[in-house]
């Protein structure tokens, strides 16, 4: 699978899906806290405040959340740059706020954090860039420039300057630590989410094939005898219409269309298969299906089917879930995309355990990133010669990822590792010396052997009659 498939899912700007009710919400929550505060500075702490000022400043948010709210509706998704122009409004408010009681020397100060995070969990890096430092610029001039704390007494109420200090380097600190620990957690949870989609649509794409695998060989079954039926009666018009010439050649033609149509039903059951094989189906068959679309790439796929001394000879009826087969698929192309020439799929079971190994002939893993495969969006497996190889991938790991998500909800276990030491000269007389991906199931995971008397017991294939 290439990640072509998914380029709905690259690219998201998150920016753009936050709902101007929300904002709006949040704003008369501040503003709320906004006026408690205030009163309880005023009445409670007999302090000294600009209060016309301060209620000039938070009137403007309540001017501005009326206006939003009467001109746009409520679900209205504002676009990154109105959003951040959002919240930038909210920080200046917060910012006027602070100079106008006492700048740092306010506990209150800490709240000028709350942008910063919004913008880093929300926006793209360059606008959390842009109001970080806006808030950086703002908070130093706070410093120096605010009205001071005064008590209705005329007392002035400030702390000293080395706590001023700690005040501005604690915020400092904080909002770019807390910058970058946002968008760093949210740009994993987004990663994941996508790449948890992205195996969804995956896992819906084979199903509906396998859908339509059932579909064709329903088909091919039950319109056999129609046509059958229909045959029969066109070779007896045949035989009765002998002074009718014009008569005959319709049935003539009668006759091939039901020709034709056996031998394109007979096509669509060989392709869709049969009921039993679209459930369950020979360990090799399922490996050979899962491999079909590389074998025409130019690598040589061998596939080498083994059994423990002490388990039975006879080979595994597996069960043939799309997960399976699409997770196998994506592992086998990887290989494929790699490999130098060959590519090996080997399959060995015991009375316990299934397991797959897929191997090549490539360069490997490179050693730094062996702990990491299997992680969504990651950005390329080898360093120089990956997009050489594949150039018609973007690198954003997706294809491992969904294999291993797949894999391992049918129940499997992975492990990756690499044949011989990449940094190595290649050894000529060594040919799997490349990755490795070693598949194992506990064997009643996958174990699709029916019982007889099951109702999933159904006997050989038969062929198609008409």
């Amino acid at each position: 699978m290439t990640d072509g498939g998914f380029d709905i899912l690259k690219d998201h700007n998150r920016g753009n899906w936050i709902k101007l009710r929300t904002i709006t919400l949040l704003r008369w929550g501040a503003i709320c806290g906004q006026l408690i505060a205030i009163l309880v500075a005023q009445q409670v702490l007999n302090l000294d405040l600009e209060i016309g000022l301060c209620l000039l400043v938070i009137s403007v948010s309540v001017i501005g959340n009326l206006v939003a709210m009467s001109i746009f509706p409520e679900a209205k998704r504002l676009t990154e740059n109105e959003n951040l122009l959002m919240v930038l409004f909210d920080l200046v408010q917060l910012l006027l706020l602070l100079y106008l009681t006492g700048g740092l020397h306010n506990p209150f100060s800490i709240l000028i954090l709350g942008p910063v995070v919004v913008s880093a969990s929300a926006f793209s890096t360059k606008a959390t860039i842009f109001l970080g430092v806006t808030t950086l610029l703002a908070v130093t001039l706070l410093t120096e420039f605010h009205l001071p704390l005064r008590l209705q007494s005329g007392e002035v109420l400030q702390v000293p300057d080395i706590f001023v200090f700690g005040n501005w380097m604690a915020i400092v600190i904080a909002v770019v630590f807390l910058g970058v620990y946002a968008r760093r957690v949210t740009a994993e949870m987004h990663a994941m989410s996508d790449a948890l989609q992205a195996t969804y649509m995956a896992l819906s794409r084979e199903q509906k094939l396998t859908d339509i695998g059932g579909v064709v060989a329903a088909a091919a079954h039950e319109l056999g005898t129609p046509l059958a039926t229909i045959k029969l009666t066109s070779a007896e018009l045949i035989e009765d219409l002998d002074d009718r010439p014009d008569l005959q050649e319709d049935a003539r033609l009668i006759r091939e269309q039901a020709d034709r149509c056996r031998d394109i039903m007979r096509s669509m059951g060989r392709a869709g298969k049969d009921d039993l094989h679209l459930k369950r189906a020979p360990l090799e068959a399922v490996l050979r299906e899962a491999a079909e679309p590389h074998m025409g790439r130019g690598k040589t796929v061998h596939f080498e089917i083994n059994s423990d001394t002490d388990a039975p000879q006879s080979q595994p009826i597996v069960l043939r879930r799309p997960e399976v087969i699409h997770g196998l698929r994506n592992l086998i192309q990887n290989g494929v995309d790699f490999a130098a020439s060959q590519v090996w799929v080997e399959a060995e079971w015991s009375a316990k355990h299934i397991s797959v190994r897929i191997m090549d002939d490539g360069n490997g893993y490179p050693p730094h990133l062996i702990g990491r495969i299997g992680d969504p969006l990651m950005r390329r497996r080898r360093q120089t010669d990956s997009t050489q190889q594949r150039p018609e991938y973007e690198g954003m790991g997706l294809g491992l990822f969904i294999a291993k998500t797949l894999l391992e909800r049918s129940g499997a276990e992975l492990i990756f590792a690499n044949a011989s030491d990449p940094a190595a000269p290649p050894h000529p007389a060594i040919q799997k010396r490349g990755a490795v991906v070693e598949v194992l199931w506990p064997r009643a995971k996958i174990d699709g052997t029916p019982d007889k008397g099951e109702d999933g017991y159904l006997g050989p294939n038969q062929p198609l009659e008409i």
